[in-house]
C-alpha cells in the first residue's frame, strides 16, 4: 500500500510545537491502536460501555466517576450544560430554545477568558451558559471571584492552561474555597495538564482533560468528578452531547490509553533537557541566533528549547521564519506565542534526535539563503 501522504499528497510534519490539535496532538502506542481496532470491529451496548468504562476509570484515578467524550471542549460545553439543566428533562430537550429561568452564569476569572483554538465562551455559550468575568485581565484573587457570584450563578469555571494569565491568579485550592462558600460547583479545564487527580482530590467537582494529549488516546476527552455531576454529564448525550458523540473505539481506546499513562514511566523535564542540549549547542553555532532551556509556564515538568532570531543578524523576523519552515518540503512546526519578540519554542516530546539535526539543518540553510 502506497504512503497515505503519496495517496493524499499531504505534506510530512515534523511536530517541534507539542501536543496541538492542529497537527493531530499525539500518536498513540500500540496497545491502543489494537484496543480501537478492537472497538471497531465489535458491538457492544453503549450505554453498558459508557457506564462500565467510566466506572473502570474512576476506579484507576480514585474518582466517584468519569465519562470520556468526544474531546476536551465537548467535556466543557457538556459540563457546563450538565450544571445548568441537571435533571430537568424538559430542559435536556429544549436548552437551544428556551428562555432560561434557572441560574445559567458561568463565573470564570478574566484571565482565563482565552482562545486555546476555540474561544473558552463558544464552549460556554454552546452548553447553555453565560459567561461572567471575575476581577481583571492581570489579577484576580478569591475575593475578586466570590464577589463576581450571583443566584444566577451555576458553576464556576477554572481554566488550567499555559494560555492564561499566571501571575496574580488564584489557585485551583482557592476556587474550591470559594465554590463551597456559595455552594456551587468548580469545574476544572485542565485539558493537557499531566496529572490527573491533583485537580479532583483539591475539590473540584468536575474535571476535564484532552484524551490526546498527555494521555496520547485517541482523539477523545474525559471528564472526571461527582457520581451525581458526571451523572448530569452523561444525560447530555440526549441533548446538546449528540452532536458530540464519541464513538465506542474511542471509549475503549482511551480508557486503554489511561491504564498505559499510569503504569509508564514519564519523560522528565531533566530528560527533555539532555535530549536538546545537541540542538542547542548546534544553534548557537548560527549567526544572528541564540538557543537556551526554557520551563512550561504553567508550571509543568516540561522543558523547551527557546529560540531567539536577531532580525538585524539575519534580516528575517521570527514570524517569517515559523512561515517558511511550515511551508518547506517537511513542514516543521514551532510554537510561535512570541514570535513578535522575535522568539520561538522548540517542544522536543514529539520529536526523534534525527527531527531536530533536520530542524537545525533547515534553519541553517535558510538563514544562509540555501535551498533544502
Amino acid at each position: 500500500m502506497s504512503s497515505i501522504y503519496e495517496k493524499y499528497g499531504l505534506k510530512r510534519v515534523i511536530n517541534a510545537s507539542g501536543r496541538m490539535t492542529i497537527l493531530g496532538v499525539s500518536t498513540p502506542a500500540a496497545s491502543v491502536v489494537e484496543t480501537v481496532k478492537y472497538g471497531l470491529e465489535h458491538y457492544f451496548e453503549i450505554k453498558d460501555l459508557v457506564n462500565k468504562t467510566g466506572a473502570y476509570i474512576a476506579g484507576l484515578l480514585g474518582a466517584e466517576d468519569a465519562v470520556v467524550v468526544s474531546c476536551a471542549s465537548a467535556g466543557i460545553a457538556q459540563s457546563i450544560a450538565a450544571v445548568i439543566v441537571k435533571d430537568n428533562d424538559w430542559l435536556l430537550e429544549n436548552l437551544h430554545a428556551a428562555p432560561l429561568n434557572v441560574p445559567h452564569d458561568i463565573v470564570v476569572p478574566k484571565g482565563h477568558n482565552v482562545n486555546y483554538g476555540a474561544p473558552v465562551g463558544t464552549m460556554v455559550a454552546l452548553g447553555g451558559g453565560r459567561l461572567v468575568e471575575a476581577g481583571y485581565a492581570n489579577e484576580c484573587s478569591a475575593e475578586q471571584l466570590s464577589a463576581a457570584v450571583t443566584p444566577q450563578t451555576a458553576a464556576i469555571l477554572y481554566i488550567k492552561s499555559h494560555h492564561c494569565v499566571q501571575k496574580s491568579h488564584l489557585s485551583v485550592e482557592q476556587a474550591v474555597a470559594v465554590a463551597r462558600q456559595h455552594r456551587l460547583p468548580l469545574i476544572v479545564d485542565a485539558a493537557a495538564e499531566e496529572d490527573l487527580q491533583c485537580y479532583y482530590r483539591s475539590g473540584a467537582d468536575l474535571v476535564i482533560y484532552s484524551g490526546a494529549k498527555a494521555i496520547e488516546g485517541p482523539t477523545s476527552g474525559l471528564v472526571i468528578g461527582r457520581k451525581q455531576y458526571v451523572e448530569w454529564v452523561k444525560r447530555q448525550s440526549l441533548g446538546i452531547g449528540r452532536a458530540m458523540k464519541v464513538g465506542k473505539e474511542g471509549i475503549l481506546g482511551l480508557t486503554q490509553a489511561i491504564e498505559n499513562y499510569l503504569q509508564q514511566n514519564k519523560v522528565s523535564g531533566a530528560q527533555m533537557v539532555e535530549n536538546m542540549s545537541p540542538f542547542i549547542d548546534s544553534l548557537n553555532t548560527l549567526n544572528g541566533v541564540s538557543a537556551r532551556v526554557v520551563w512550561d509556564a504553567a508550571g509543568r515538568d516540561i522543558a523547551r528549547a527557546e529560540i531567539h532570531f536577531d532580525e538585524a543578524v539575519t534580516g528575517l523576523t521570527a514570524g517569517a521564519i515559523v512561515q517558511a519552515l511550515k511551508t518547506g518540503e517537511v513542514a516543521i512546526y514551532f510554537r510561535g506565542y512570541k514570535a513578535n519578540e522575535g522568539i520561538v519554542e522548540a517542544d522536543v516530546r514529539s520529536v526523534t534526535p534525527e527531527q531536530l539535526q533536520t530542524i537545525y539543518l533547515n534553519i541553517k540553510a535558510l538563514l544562509s539563503g540555501e535551498k533544502k
